[in-house]
């Protein structure tokens, strides 16, 4: 299904549609830019209705604490008050401005644009993300082109068309295909359209991008980044079966297929017995976790166990699979290691377990620099702070405690960068 000009059409009709994107965007480009306010009242109305259970029947696939979950943000991160606060936080001041007067030097005014039109190419693991994605494309004035993930059920274009219900001045600045990743044709038009493409994904699917967009086009990437959790001095960690409980939820939650989410849990120790003590500790709450956030819901159980099954051949492809380092449970498991490389896990709640002495760190995190985001650190209080330099100036982006590890706070950034800052561009006229 397409979305174009505020009307759905079938996928056949992509080619036509394009052609027709083609003709109108200089059109669009050459009327008055988009208020960001219109889409924050759109945004807020969307919100309010979240909260009134309009939409409530397109979340029945969800468990309910997910969809508890959901609303509590939505309660916060979409209101007026926090959206005019991502926009003062990410861009600045935002009001133009002419610098001032330097002898043998003309004036020139200063402002921020949008850069044009916003090719957004989605990733299938995380719920809404398209519609995020469009919306920070939308509050910096943007004509945004949309690729749904192949992944989507459905709801994103249901949000977006909310949008345009909303306030329908959005339909000229938002255009929804659900192209398939294979059609490369299609997906080099919708580039060729662009000034930017915004794209989330895997290493791989950030190389096809860049094969396939025009020189000059800006690639935004939000690439594929691994966490993981380290474990240091858990004997003298205060309430630390509190902690190692957070930590098991958030994997049992996210699934681990967030890029935030826990791929490798890593002990401070070169000793793999206490890896192995570890790991027989852990696995027992990690079952608990799992077995308070399984669905009965089978064609996402199923895509669960296929989720789980493909990686586990992925990391085995070439070599056998140790059976002696996996320890099994109910619905997941601790995979042992003895190496330190920070790499992807099986996911669905099947966590790597690996040693990790202190003064391996700065090699570890400088060979995984291009993968690094988020840490979740489960230490002594009186060592958090020591650590956490340590991360950060090594390459982490996100510190966070083991069960926060894909919890949003309010006013963070994404990846080290503000997404709006790079949206927009600075504009010099001289006076």
């Amino acid at each position: 299904m397409i979305l174009f000009d505020g009307k759905t059409y079938e996928s056949s009709e992509q080619d036509r549609l394009l052609t027709e994107l083609e003709q109108k965007i200089p059109v669009i480009l050459s009327k008055k830019q988009l208020s960001p306010e219109v889409v924050i009242e759109a945004v807020d109305c969307l919100r309010e209705d979240l909260l009134k259970g309009k939409f409530d029947s397109l979340l029945e696939s969800f468990p309910a604490d997910v969809v508890d979950t959901y609303k509590k943000q939505a309660t916060a991160l979409l209101s007026k008050e926090h959206l005019h606060k991502k926009l003062t936080t990410e861009l600045g001041d935002t009001e133009e401005y002419v610098t001032d007067p330097i002898d043998g030097f003309a004036q020139i005014r200063v402002k921020k644009l949008p850069l044009g039109v916003l090719f957004h190419i989605s990733a299938g693991n995380m719920d809404f993300l398209p519609a995020y994605s469009l919306a920070e494309g939308l509050m910096t004035g943007n004509i945004n082109i949309v690729k749904l993930p192949s992944a989507d059920n459905g709801l994103s274009l249901k949000l977006i068309m909310q949008l345009i219900e909303y306030r329908p001045e959005l339909k000229d600045y938002i255009y929804v295909f659900d192209t398939a990743s294979t059609d490369i044709q299609g997906m080099r038009k919708m580039a060729e359209l662009s000034n930017a493409i915004s794209v989330w994904g895997s290493d791989m699917a950030i190389e096809a991008v860049r094969g396939l967009a025009p020189t000059g086009a800006k690639i935004i990437e939000w690439g594929q980044k691994l966490g993981f959790c380290y474990i240091s001095g858990l004997e003298k960690v205060s309430g630390a079966d509190s902690e190692l409980e957070g930590l098991a939820k958030h994997i049992a939650t996210t699934k681990q297929l967030l890029c935030s989410s826990c791929q490798v849990i890593y002990v401070d120790t070169s000793d793999m017995n206490v890896v192995k003590a570890f790991a027989a500790r852990f696995l027992p709450v990690l079952e608990t976790a799992v077995s308070g956030n399984q669905t009965e819901e089978i064609g996402i159980r199923a895509r669960d166990t296929l989720v789980s099954y493909t990686q586990r051949l992925k990391s085995y492809l070439g070599k056998e699979e140790k059976q002696g380092n996996v320890i099994r449970g109910r619905g997941c498991s601790v995979i042992l290691s003895d190496d330190d490389r920070l790499e992807l896990s099986p996911m669905m709640c099947n966590v790597l377990v690996k040693p990790l002495p202190r003064e391996n760190l700065g090699r570890m995190l400088y060979d995984s620099r291009y993968h690094l985001q988020t840490a979740g650190l489960i230490c002594p209080d009186e060592e958090r702070a020591e650590l956490a330099d340590l991360f950060t100036r090594c390459g982490l982006i996100r510190v966070t405690k083991g069960a926060d590890m894909s919890a949003y706070f309010p006013g963070e950034c994404h990846d080290g960068e503000y997404a709006l800052s790079r949206y927009v561009r600075i504009v010099n006229i001289e006076e």
